[in-house]
This record gives structure tokens, C-alpha cells and sequence, in this order.
């Protein structure tokens, strides 16, 4: 079976050289991009601006405009990555940190669902978001950003019987910016299907 992180790997450098998501038809349509390699589709909220990844294990990037009164953006990635649901949820437990220093895991609030056939867990993480620009597998130091929140997915791809791997769907920003964007978040999740 292939590394999942050698296949987001190729796909990143794919998605690079043609382009990210599909842009919404002449309908208006939402916008769709793929995943596991080409098997599953997401629609893809209005509104959030495609940007080349910052980094080429990111398959997609989005720029979700702040809120009002907020002076930084949201940050939405779609990727595919090794790793059990349970190592990266305690991972991103480990970016965040509580106003008053209580466990992140107790905060959180984690739902399993399926969708499509797929298993999928969904986290909402809030609090100090320990931000680390060159990714966080870079070292260095972390910029504390208050008042942040996470909403996330990991999908389990299987179709047929055949694991394509985990994929990660991450919006990270503001809590306002955040809260705003919550349904069109839960609507891209829950638009998963197979092509």
C-alpha cells in the first residue's frame, strides 16, 4: 500500500503545477475538489479564495476573509497525511493551549459520523492557537494567536474495500471569522461523495 504521504506528495505537486479547486460553474454552483486520489469530491463553500499551499504537502489552500472585527483571515487546508485519528487529535490538542492553563482534550468537542460510506471525525478546538508560520514539524518558535479557534475532519477513505489513506480538512482563525464560516464548513464536510 502506498504512503499516504508520498500520494499527497504527487498530488500536491500536481495540484501546484494545474491549479486548485475547480472554480463554481457558470450556474453558480460551489466550486468541488477532489481527494484520495480523485475518488471522493467536496464542495468547496463561496466566498473562500484558493491559494497555492503554502507548503507541498497541501493539496488545497483557502483564504476565508475576516470577519468584522477581525484582523487576520482564516486559513483552510485539505491535505492527506499518515498518522492514527487519535495521534493527530492529540497533535492538535497540542497547538492550542486554554486561558486557564485546563486540558485542550477537555475543551474540545469531537464527533464521529459517517458520510458517503466514510468515517469521519470532526473536532472544534478553542482557545491560544500556538502558531508556527514554517509548519509544525519546523521547530522554532510558536506566535501565540488569542482568541483563536480550529474546526477540522478527518475522513477515513475507503472505497471498494481499497484505504486510500486519512485526509485532513483544517479552518484555523479568528473565533469570529471561525463562528461565521461553522455552516459552511459542516455543509463541505457533509457534501462528501464518491465520483
Amino acid at each position: 500500500m502506498k504512503t499516504m504521504l508520498g500520494t499527497a506528495t504527487v498530488l500536491a505537486a500536481l495540484c501546484g503545477a494545474i491549479g486548485t479547486a475547480q472554480a463554481a460553474d457558470k450556474d453558480g454552483k460551489d466550486a468541488k475538489m477532489t481527494i484520495a486520489e480523485g475518488q471522493f469530491e467536496l464542495g468547496v463553500p463561496e466566498g473562500w479564495v484558493s491559494k497555492r499551499p503554502k507548503v507541498n504537502i497541501i493539496e488545497y489552500e483557502f483564504e476565508v476573509p475576516a470577519s468584522k472585527g477581525d484582523d487576520k483571515p482564516a486559513r483552510a487546508t485539505v491535505m492527506g497525511a499518515g498518522g492514527t485519528v487519535d495521534e493527530n487529535l492529540s497533535r492538535w490538542y497540542g497547538q492550542f493551549r486554554q486561558p486557564d492553563d485546563s486540558d485542550t482534550k477537555k475543551a474540545a468537542k469531537v464527533e464521529k459520523k459517517d458520510i458517503a460510506g466514510q468515517h469521519v471525525t470532526v473536532v472544534d478546538i478553542s482557545g491560544t492557537y500556538l502558531d508556527k508560520p514554517a509548519g509544525p514539524f519546523a521547530g522554532g518558535a510558536a506566535i501565540d494567536r488569542e482568541n483563536y479557534r480550529m474546526l477540522a475532519a478527518i475522513i477515513e477513505t475507503n472505497k471498494k474495500g481499497t484505504k486510500t489513506g486519512n485526509y485532513f480538512i483544517k479552518l484555523i482563525g479568528p473565533n469570529q471569522t471561525i463562528a461565521d464560516n461553522k455552516q459552511a464548513f459542516d455543509r463541505m464536510i457533509d457534501s462528501l461523495q464518491e465520483k
